[in-house]
This record gives C-alpha cells, structure tokens and sequence, in this order.
C-alpha cells in the first residue's frame, strides 16, 4: 500500500514464524529494497518501508524466492490469522491453524480487516488483540469457536468440527451483511441457530514477559520498529535464531541466548515498553504530526500507558491510554484516560507545548 515514504509491504509469517534464514532475508530484502526500517504490527504481521515503485516486483521475487509469501495471492489475501505464538508442533493450535490454512478456498470473500485467531493453547492469550472469529479453550478445557463481541462461543468437540465452524461462520457473516459491518464486532445480526453461545472461555493467561525462557528469548521492539541491522544482529548471534511474532509488538527468538540484542529492550522495566506510537508524519499520509520523537521524550516522563497518534484513527492501540496524544492539523490534542478519538482535555498543542503541560501535569513518578 502507498505510504508517506513509498510503498508499505506487509509480510504475514505462515503460523506466525519466520526460519533463521527467513529472518535475515527480510532484513536483507528491508535494505536492498526499502528503508532498512520492519515493522511489528499488532496483529503480528511485519511491514517494510519506503519501497520505491520501480522496485516492488523486486522485492515481491525476493519474498517468494525465500517463502515469505503465498504462491498465490488470492490465497494470501484470505490468510489473516493470527496465531497464539507459543504454539507447538502437534498441539491443537498447530494443527487448527494448518486445517484453516488448507481451507482457505473454502472462505468467502471477505472485508480486508476481518480475521481469525487460533488461541488454543491451555487458556486464552489473544482475548485483547483484534480478530472476528476465534478457536478458544473453554472454561471446561474443551473447545469453543467464538464470534468477536460476543461473550459466550459454541462448544466443539474437535479440530475439524472447529475449523469448520469459522468457515461457516464466514459466509453466514457475508450472506447476513457483513460487509456493510466492515468487522464482526459492529455487525448487528443475530448468530445462527447452529452457532448457539453456550460455552465461556477460559480465564485469560498471562502474556510472557521479556527476557529468557526454556524456549528462547522475549525481545521488546519499541514503538513496533526496528532496523535490519539491529534485528540482523539479534538472529546472527542466536544458537537457533528462528523467529515467532507476537502481537505485542515483542518478538521470540528461539535458541539460546544470543550474543547481542541490537539495543532492544529485554527487560520489562524499560520504559519504551509503555508508550504506543504509530509511524506519524511523514511515513503516513493521515498523520499531521511526527509521533516517534515525541514518543521517545514521553517514555521516561509520564506514569502509566502512553499513546501517540499521528490521527484519529489510533492504530497503534486500540485501548484506552493513561495519555494520548492525537495529531490534528499539525498540532496535539491531549486526552487523558481515553483513545485517539476520544474527548480532548486541551487541544492545539506543539510539541514543546506538550512537555510544558506534562511537566506540570503529569510528574514523572506520580
């Protein structure tokens, strides 16, 4: 998609998992082609920037030639899933997410937004990040297939009875209006008698924390965007080196402890870790402001969650923040305890402005 800085090119690793050599080919692909800037979205996909025009077809080669992407597109269109990233081979999110994949012909035609997460594992992790319809573990330990807003999903009794409960669930969502919807979330109509809401999930996991696991090591990537050379650095010196994207904008490196972390926080205390921002101006064309540098000046400076964005849109974070900063016409809006879109508390701030508020509104530690 066009960008502020050339064309943006989204990369959805197959179950959420990039090889080794995957890795260091996007971060090869990111510099040969692109900015040499990858970003880590909240829906785990990974995006390129700044690709000129005249080398789009380049980069498309390049991602094919590496497995980066769908031998067809219309096949890599339907693939939006987002997949619990601490799967397993052989457990049930592996093997309901292979089954969706190898149903995917089966799909209507979907609104580009609308997705499904495979959070099978033994209770629910991606209960906060947006999908329409979900595989889930129920409160019993069985499984439920869920609708996005409803409280309750039907029980399964498994794999493939799941599986095809989505793809069920898909053309009752197109054949009942979906698309005027846009998400399942604002859709109105009732569900299917044969989808009743009879089963809850399972109270929710914690997410893993950064920093080392049996499995690997949890890197935090700020503001969801690193440098090729700095992500380069961290897979080089891993004992394994494959990668799996979470929607938390953290990635896990699998192996041991590699020698070098690129400068990437692994510490949960570091105070990046709680400021959202989104690329601002001027990568993308709706934003009026530049987000990051603002960001960076806030990490340390304000308590609680912070999110700038460069409009109202807020795709950074779709949750309320401690803080948000909205770009309007060049200059800051100030909500506190709210979105993007949400109520200013004073508008029409500079960025010095900003800080000037904050110094005196906003102590650091209070």
């Amino acid at each position: 998609m066009a960008s502020g800085d050339g064309l943006l090119v989204r990369v959805r690793p197959f179950l959420g998992r990039l090889t080794r050599r995957q890795a260091l080919a996007l971060c090869d692909g990111a510099e040969r082609f692109g900015t040499g800037l990858i970003e880590v979205t909240n829906r785990a996909n990974l995006q390129l920037r700044g690709v000129p025009e005249q080398h789009w077809s380049e980069l498309l080669a390049h991602l094919a030639e590496h497995g980066l992407v769908d031998s067809d597109p219309d096949t890599e269109r339907r693939r939006n899933m987002l997949v619990t990233p601490d799967w397993q081979a052989g457990d049930d999110t592996h093997q309901l997410a292979t089954r969706l994949m190898a149903r995917l012909g089966d799909l209507p035609e979907l609104p580009g937004k609308v997705g499904f997460a495979i959070d099978a594992g033994t209770a629910p992790l991606l209960a906060g990040v947006s999908a329409d319809f979900r595989v889930e573990r129920s409160a019993d330990g069985g499984l439920l297939v869920r609708a996005d807003g409803h409280a309750r999903g039907t029980a399964v009794t498994s794999v493939e009875e799941a599986v095809e409960g989505l793809v069920r669930l898909a053309h009752w969502f197109v054949d009942s209006g979906g698309w005027e919807a846009g998400r399942m979330r604002r859709h109105q109509a009732l569900l299917p008698s044969w989808a009743p809401r009879q089963a809850l999930p399972a109270a929710c996991r914690d997410r893993p924390v950064l920093g080392q696991h049996p499995r690997g090591l949890l890197i935090g990537i700020p503001f969801g965007r690193v440098t090729a050379p700095a992500l380069r650095e961290v897979v080089q010196g891993a004992l394994v080196g494959d990668v799996r994207v979470t929607p938390w904008r953290r990635l896990w490196i699998e192996g041991g402890m590699p020698d070098c972390t690129g400068g990437l926080p692994t510490d949960e205390e570091d105070p990046r870790l709680v400021v959202d921002a989104c690329p601002g101006a001027p990568w993308c064309n709706q934003a009026s402001v530049e987000t990051r540098r603002l960001a960076e000046a806030l990490a340390s400076q304000v308590p609680g969650s912070v999110h700038v964005s460069g409009c109202r849109k807020g795709c950074a974070r779709r949750q309320p923040a401690a803080l948000c900063l909205t770009g309007r016409d060049g200059r800051f809006d100030l909500i506190v305890e709210g979105r993007a879109d949400g109520v200013p508390e004073v508008t029409g701030l500079s960025e010095a402005e900003v800080l000037d508020y904050l110094k005196h509104h906003f102590p650091a530690g209070a």
